[in-house]
């Protein structure tokens, strides 16, 4: 199912008076305060996150998976997927595939299919956190920080081939997220795991092409519970010093300990201009990979609060690259997306709304009420005018909720794939 412009236009048409109402008063009252509503727009018109090819089925746990109904089953269902969710929101220009998940069977057949569907290539991410079909080793004991050296250079070629497949595309990184570690003290040599892990990454760096970056991701637990090689930021951007200029550390919301002050961390690797990439979605206990926003909106927004003046402040640290990591358990994967781009896309806007010079002033002079209140007049306003109208300006829908149940996305997906098409990826 491909979503028409003019499919777009007619649904907003039902609702278009009681926009320009609310945005005119959004905007009159901002105006006063000096912002800049035109650079707001057109600041949240600009930013594109990318979809993951994983993300657009039913997600699970590893106790149980429940369909959706209707998954895409191959790459060019999923590209289409994405291209429903950009043209509702104009805020998903991208996806990113995992391999061998999503390995192309005719690169320019699918090049033509993401341009004709107005996404680009972000990040490729190799998988070397579970034994492949035919794979002459196993990972089980790690891969990168493995004690046999047969195991790393299988996972280096891994990640070597998975960079010449993001070449064909026209993809400019590779994203590594390791499993590796332990579940029993003892279990491993915590030094000798590390320097391993340092090799091969090293390894894999030489080969990469010159207009590239390596994201390096990190994770306190999961899949082992006792050790995991690449366990925080600390450890990630030490090896990507180790690495060289041209790799960074990736921060995903949900690989963080609970009350880890995210904010921070984000701030301190903008500074040191190391900060690669962000993958978005919401936790309450641990890596719940919910929908973004679901669950602490003001972390949220405080860490894009670090975001914004980091993008504006640190010209020494590469624009990130932004993906939702998220999984959909009971929801449709669509809708779940698309909830998660609005609440990013909030996020955002609030803290453009954020008066840093007048913050500034606050903080020299000490007075921490004011610093809130700063933050506070931010976060309460009512973003959501501005959104309509970022979507509004590009050719998206007004209320893409609204529009994708009203248009049937889902009904059509199923009548055309079935009910028992199933996603590859987790």
């Amino acid at each position: 199912m491909k979503i028409e412009k003019e499919q777009i236009l007619s649904d907003n048409k039902k609702d278009i008076g009681v926009h320009e109402e609310s945005f005119d008063f959004l905007a009159n009252s901002l105006d006063r305060k000096g912002v800049d509503v035109h650079k707001v727009i057109k600041d949240l018109s600009d930013f594109q996150v990318a979809i993951p090819s994983w993300a657009l089925g039913a997600g699970g746990t590893r106790f149980g998976r429940f369909s959706y109904y209707g998954e895409p089953a191959n790459l060019e269902q999923k590209i289409n997927d994405v291209g429903i969710l950009h043209a509702l929101t104009q805020t998903a220009g991208a996806i990113s595939l995992h391999i061998p998940w999503d390995i192309p069977e005719d690169y320019k057949a699918i090049k033509e299919l993401a341009t004709a569907n107005g996404l680009v290539f972000d990040a490729v991410n190799s998988n070397t956190f579970q034994d492949q079909k035919n794979a002459k080793e196993s990972y089980k004991f790690g891969s990168l920080s493995n004690t046999s050296k047969a195991v790393r250079d299988q996972a280096i070629a891994h990640n070597n081939e998975v960079i010449k497949i993001g070449e064909k595309l026209g993809s400019k990184s590779l994203t590594v997220w390791l499993a590796d570690g332990s579940n029993f003290p003892g279990q491993h040599n915590f030094q000798r795991a590390l320097q391993h892990t340092q090799d091969s990454l090293q390894e894999i760096y030489a080969t990469l092409p010159e207009d590239w970056k390596l994201f390096i991701e990190y994770k306190p637990y999961e899949p082992n519970f006792y050790s995991t090689v690449i366990q925080d930021w600390g450890t990630s951007f030490m090896l990507a010093n180790a690495c060289g200029e041209k790799a960074y550390t990736l921060v995903d919301l949900g690989h963080h300990l609970p009350n880890t002050n995210i904010e921070q961390i984000v701030s301190t690797l903008m500074m040191q201009g190391k900060l690669g990439g962000f993958h978005f979605n919401d936790s309450k206990y641990g890596d719940d990979d919910s929908t973004v926003g679901s669950v602490k909106p003001y972390a949220l927004f405080l860490i894009f609060n670090e975001l914004v003046y980091g993008m504006n402040n640190n010209p020494q640290n590469p624009y990130p690259a932004w993906m939702i990591d998220a999984s959909h358990n009971i929801k449709d994967p669509l809708e779940d997306l698309i909830q998660s781009l609005e609440a990013i896309q909030e996020a955002y806007a609030k803290a453009l709304l954020v008066d840093q010079e007048q913050l500034k002033l606050a903080q020299e002079k000490h007075d921490v009420v004011l610093c809130q209140e700063i933050l506070q007049q931010a976060y309460r306003t009512d973003v959501r005018p501005l959104l309509e109208r970022a979507r509004l300006n590009v050719g998206g829908a007004l209320h893409p909720i609204k529009a994708y149940r009203s248009l049937g996305v889902r009904g059509n997906l199923i009548q055309a794939r079935g009910k028992h098409s199933i996603a590859t990826g987790l």
